[in-house]
């Protein structure tokens, strides 16, 4: 049972405040595989998804059908073909196609439409469309092998799915598409998908998959990539499922989409982990910055104060009035995650070619993940492109970390006679200095 007075939720609660309201507005189109259908956790991912609408999200469902296919056409003792990991449909397989996925479009408006009292869904009010919203064209013959009704998406209605869902719809989608000729074709869940978060210029593309997220051969959970470093990984993934997810992920990326998110359709509150937390749940592919080191600016006074007044009250960082920080914004360095400022350095330069790095803070939440490296490296890059020879740090609680990295101890004395003038005696600081190449 949750404590909603814990200060735990309560810290969940006002932290998630500023992704609710970048969310408002914002279109995101989820694709749900047949798996996910047919997991025990659909209920929980369909009373968030039920949370989201009622947060003003623009939502696109597509739902895929493939292991209920799989199983009715076990049922009929139907063989089907496959090539390069695409199935085949023929006239038979698309009749068992068409009963599949009707039946799972109508489990999935199902639950989106329940109201019980005393559920998430009480008084939730979902509003579903569907239609012929996908124009489909056949895939043709590849190989010498003729796919028949198995097609790939050709168009996407996406001035008509957008006046739905100005209208408070949910759009729901399914893995068929009609040709302008009046066929059926069986689509793969994933190009549908993509192809409608490209058409529609979404902010996001969800994509649920059996795994958290895409991992490396380690074992190690890829929480953010480039496109670039998704297209190295993708070279060497050897798992079905998550290759179709990454190709679909960088497709949409290329086409412009912000954000596209893999995440786990098992885990119990996955998707609102991966909107409204900073670490999010799953894999982030995008191009924006969701983590860099970059040189401050005026705008990020107020992201730099909140990180290192903790640690002013502490007596670990020299405190700095608002207007200082206002005089000397251009001399820090910050690392940014999603927005948040979870590191700060200053480089203050002298007249003798050497300048002291200062106020040096990592948020307590990323520390020992390689942050502080990361900053430091990147400070002496500056300081050296601005022909700064030395760097001097004063430290009282961390003389340990700054010698591991190349940092010598040195004396008061050793300081610029600027610097000499303002040491802090009652502070008893130890002085490092660091010669840069």
């Amino acid at each position: 049972m949750v404590d909603f007075s814990s200060p735990e939720y309560i810290q969940f609660f006002r932290h998630s405040s500023p992704y609710i309201n970048a969310h408002r507005g914002k279109t995101f189109v989820l694709m749900l595989s047949g798996e996910a259908v047919q997991d025990n956790n659909f209920a929980n991912t369909i009373h968030d998804i039920a949370l989201l609408n009622s947060l003003g999200v623009r939502l696109v469902l597509v739902i895929g059908a493939r292991p209920q296919i799989d199983e009715r056409l076990a049922h009929s003792k139907i063989t089907c073909a496959y090539y390069k990991n695409i199935r085949v449909t023929d006239k038979n397989i698309l009749e068992i196609v068409k009963d599949a996925v009707g039946n799972v479009r109508t489990k999935t408006e199902a639950m989106l439409s329940m109201g019980l009292a005393n559920s998430p869904m009480h008084n939730a009010r979902i509003r579903v469309i569907s239609g012929n919203f996908v124009t489909a064209k056949p895939l043709g013959v590849l190989d010498g092998i003729d796919f028949q009704h198995t097609g790939e998406v050709r168009r996407v209605d996406h001035e008509v799915i957008h006046q739905q869902l100005d209208q408070g719809y949910v759009v729901l989608l399914n893995c068929l598409g009609s040709s302008p000729t009046g066929e059926v074709f069986n689509l793969a869940a994933e190009d549908v998908a993509t192809q409608t978060a490209i058409a529609l210029k979404a902010e996001k593309l969800i994509a649920f998959g059996k795994a958290q997220g895409i991992y490396t051969h380690s074992g190690q959970l890829l929480k953010a990539m480039s496109p670039s470093k998704a297209r190295e990984v993708i070279q060497t993934q050897e798992n079905e499922e998550a290759l179709r997810l990454m190709q679909s992920a960088l497709a949409a990326c290329a086409a412009n989409v912000k954000r596209s998110h893999i995440i786990s359709h098992s885990i119990d509150g996955a998707l609102l982990q991966e909107l409204f937390t900073r670490d999010g749940s799953g894999t982030l592919i995008t191009h924006a910055g969701y983590e860099e080191v970059r040189q401050a600016s005026i705008e990020d006074i107020g992201g730099v104060l909140e990180l290192i007044e903790p640690l002013e009250e502490q007596g670990i960082l020299v405190r700095r009035s608002r207007k200082q920080l206002e005089r000397e914004i251009n001399q820090f360095m910050l690392i940014e995650r999603d927005g948040m400022t979870i590191g700060c350095a200053s480089i203050h330069p002298f007249t003798d070619d050497s300048a002291e790095l200062a106020c040096f803070a990592i948020h307590s939440d990323y520390r020992g993940q390689s942050h502080g490296d990361q900053l430091l490296t990147f400070c002496e890059e500056y300081a050296n492109s601005h022909g700064i020879k030395n760097l001097f740090v004063l430290t009282t609680r961390t003389a340990h970390w700054f010698l591991e990295r190349g940092f010598q101890p040195a004396k008061v004395a050793d300081l610029p006679e600027e610097k000499q003038a303002l040491y802090n005696f009652q502070r008893n600081s130890k002085v490092f200095v660091k010669k840069l190449k």
